[in-house]
C-alpha cells in the first residue's frame, strides 16, 4: 500500500463515527448489512450515515452491492489485510517484538485454550434463551467430545425458551446445563480462553464487547430469531425447528473441519463460509 493510499484511509477511519460504521461491518463480515441496520446498531441518522457510507466506499474500506430493491455494505477484507500488513510491515518495520504479541497469542494448531485436546466453542446471541442455547446443544452432541460447547447472552434471558428446549428434547439432546447465562461470565480472568466465539443473532453481533482473552478466532452465524419468525398462523415449535435445522447444518460443516489446521488464515476462511450457508426453507 501506497503512503498516500494510507494517508487516506487513515483520515477516513480517523471520524469515531466512520471507524464505528467499519468496525461494526468488520464483526458482520464476510455479510454485508443494510443501512437502516447500520444506523439503528450505532445510533445514526440516516443522512449522516449515508455521508459515512459514501467516504468509507470512496476510500476501499467498504463495498456495496445490490439485492433486490436494498442496499448491503460489507467491509473489504482485502484493503483491510492490506491496511493492517501496511502498518504492521511497513510503519512496524516487521519488529518481532510489536508483532510478538499479534501472532503468539493463540497456539497454532490448536489444541483447546485449557491445554487440553478439546476445543472451547462459545455461542453468543443477545437473549441466549434460544438461538445460542440450541448451538451449544448440538455442538456439545455432534463434536462427540471434542469441543467443550458454551453460549452467553449480551442481555440474557431468566431462563431458556421451552419452544427451543422441546425442540432440542425432541432430537435427542440431553438439557440438563442448559441455562441462560450473561456473557460476562466468559469474560473474567478465571473463565475458559475461548478457541472460537460464533454470534449467532445480529443484534449480539452488533453488540460492542469487550476484547476477548487470548484471541480468538470470531464470525458471524446469523440465523432468524425463531420468535420473530413465526406468523400468526404458525404455532412456535416449527419456527424453532426451523432454526434447530439451520444451526445444526451450519455447526455439522463446522465439526467437519480440520480445526487443528495450521493455517490459521485459511480456517478463517473456511468458518467465514459457514457463515454463508443458507436456512432452509
Amino acid at each position: 500500500m501506497e503512503i498516500s493510499s494510507a494517508a487516506d484511509i487513515f483520515s477516513i477511519l480517523g471520524h469515531p463515527d466512520r471507524l464505528s460504521v467499519f468496525r461494526l461491518l468488520m464483526r458482520f463480515a464476510p455479510r454485508g448489512q443494510r443501512p437502516t441496520e447500520i444506523a439503528q446498531a450505532l445510533g445514526l441518522k440516516q443522512n449522516t450515515l449515508s455521508h459515512h457510507l459514501r467516504d468509507l466506499v470512496a476510500c476501499g474500506m467498504i463495498g456495496v452491492t445490490r439485492q433486490g430493491r436494498s442496499l448491503y455494505y460489507c467491509a473489504d477484507l482485502n484493503m483491510a489485510e492490506a491496511l493492517i500488513g501496511y502498518l504492521a510491515l511497513d510503519v512496524g518495520r516487521a519488529r518481532p517484538d510489536l508483532l510478538a504479541p499479534l501472532t503468539s497469542g493463540r497456539p497454532i494448531p490448536y489444541r483447546g485454550a485449557d491445554g487440553q485436546n478439546t476445543v472451547n466453542v462459545l455461542f453468543v446471541c443477545s437473549g441466549n434463551s434460544a438461538r445460542s442455547i440450541m448451538a451449544e446443544a448440538l455442538l456439545r452432541d455432534l463434536g462427540a467430545g471434542r469441543f467443550n460447547a458454551c453460549s452467553a447472552g449480551t442481555r440474557p434471558a431468566s431462563a431458556p425458551n421451552p419452544a427451543a428446549l422441546q425442540v432440542l428434547q425432541q432430537n435427542g439432546h440431553d438439557l440438563r446445563h442448559l441455562r441462560s447465562k450473561h456473557i460476562r461470565e466468559f469474560q473474567t480472568a478465571a473463565a475458559p480462553k475461548m478457541d472460537f466465539v460464533f454470534t449467532v443473532c445480529d443484534m449480539s453481533a452488533a453488540d460492542d464487547c469487550a476484547p476477548w482473552q487470548g484471541y480468538p478466532m470470531t464470525s458471524h452465524w446469523g440465523v432468524p430469531d425463531p420468535v420473530l419468525a413465526q406468523s400468526a398462523q404458525d404455532a412456535a415449535l416449527p419456527a424453532f425447528a426451523r432454526t434447530y435445522t439451520a444451526l445444526r447444518r451450519k455447526i455439522a460443516a463446522f465439526v467437519a473441519l480440520p480445526v487443528t489446521m495450521p493455517d490459521r488464515a485459511a480456517l478463517q476462511s473456511r468458518i467465514d463460509a459457514i457463515a454463508l450457508i443458507q436456512q432452509e426453507s
